[in-house]
């Protein structure tokens, strides 16, 4: 098996203390934001054999196992990520698996390289995703009832947010959702930042649950994702509980750490709290305006110790193991290929002894025995 050295993405709203503290290094002073661990191109994970997109790119089958290359095909199918949130991120929906395609085909089609600011698919993948705190984590994830929103907004006393509480009394409420959230995007720009103002000093006036709005404000003036934001759930995980967030779901994270794995694609369309590109279109198009109560994962526990959050598709499996003083060691060689990441204790996969926030590919077939003591997260496929 490879020790990984992984890449730390700086991006502004990252922590500047949260992944220092689990690697247990001093902190630079500026924002870390992600710890990528995987083949993707714009950061792979290095080897003392090489970069890990080189190495499976040269030998996928000896890297990834039969079974995953006649599934995936010749790449890793998932990414890995510890994330920190010191502030919040893009409100943003992820394509699904036909829509990913032809999106892209179409941008390829017309011409839109794939770095320009406007292009919003980057690949023909789609991107389930699944969040698991290492700390208390806020978030928001999917639509809440619009009678709630319309409560929730009425209550702010802001005459300009009242066509959209009008609105929200409507049926049936999936086209309440969408004529708000169309109206919320498309307002004049002047107009919307007006309305945020005095939302978010509304908000800071009347504290308690309109509190954290006054907050996103501060981080987003003028934009129209802080009124968008309230139009979903509100959702606290604590240790060890987890978000499955699959296509169409709008969801912001807003602060703490987590271990985060997707499928592997840079697919994102973003509703706010961003000054990046929002397709309106796009974005209407593939978001999916159902209410529903977020559904907090907490993992099943196997007959060998290892928990496992249970999520609909094949592309990634996220397993925990919480390893105790004298622990038998835990067999946990695949024909798929997996990535073992330490957040506590000096647990050992195989000969290597892994740190807090250290991790190691496994080839698929590879002979991995767990040993030690501490927590490990276990990402693999299910092929």
């Amino acid at each position: 098996m490879d020790r990984l050295v992984n890449t730390v993405r700086p991006y502004a709203w990252g922590s500047t203390t949260a992944i220092p503290e689990l690697l247990g290094v001093a902190p630079t002073g500026e924002p870390q934001a992600e710890m990528w661990m995987g083949a993707h191109p714009g950061a792979p994970s290095r080897t003392e054999r090489g970069s890990l997109n080189a190495l499976i790119d040269a030998d996928p089958v000896g890297e990834l196992g039969e079974r995953s290359v006649e599934k995936f095909g010749p790449r890793l199918p998932f990414l890995l990520k510890v994330l920190a949130a010191g502030a919040p991120l893009s409100l943003q929906a992820h394509p699904d698996l036909a829509q990913a395609q032809a999106g892209h085909a179409a941008e390829e089609a017309a011409g839109i390289p794939i770095d320009a600011p406007h292009r919003t698919y980057k690949d023909a993948n789609h991107k389930p995703e699944l969040i698991c705190a290492l700390t208390p984590f806020e978030g928001l994830c999917g639509f809440r009832a619009p009678a709630q929103t319309a409560d929730l907004l009425a209550a702010l006393g802001v005459d300009s947010l009242k066509p959209y509480v009008d609105l929200l009394h409507a049926h049936p409420e999936e086209a309440a959702l969408r004529e708000v959230l169309t109206a919320l995007l498309t307002a004049d720009p002047e107009e919307m930042a007006h309305t945020v103002a005095e939302t978010a000093a509304a908000a800071d006036r009347l504290g308690g649950e309109h509190a954290p709005y006054a907050s996103l404000a501060h981080h987003y003036p003028s934009d129209p994702g802080v009124i968008a934001a309230m139009l979903l759930n509100r959702v606290t995980l604590q240790p060890g509980e987890a978000l499955y967030l699959g296509a169409g779901v709008p969801h912001a994270y807003l602060s703490g750490l987590g271990v985060e794995i997707m499928a592997n694609s840079d697919n994102v369309l973003r509703c706010g709290l961003t000054p990046k590109h929002i397709d309106v279109p796009e974005l209407l198009r593939v978001v999916r305006f159902e209410p529903n109560d977020p559904a907090v994962l907490r993992p099943e526990a196997s007959p060998s110790g290892e928990e496992v959050y249970d999520t609909p598709i094949d592309e990634f499996r996220l397993s925990r193991l919480v390893r105790p003083e004298g622990a038998a060691p835990t067999d946990l060689t695949s024909p798929t290929p997996q990535i073992l990441l330490a957040v506590a204790g000096r647990p050992k996969a195989g000969e290597v002894t892994l740190a807090a926030g250290e991790s190691v590919f496994v080839p698929a077939g590879e002979k991995a025995e767990l040993s030690g003591t501490g927590t490990v997260f276990r990402a693999t496929v299910v092929a």
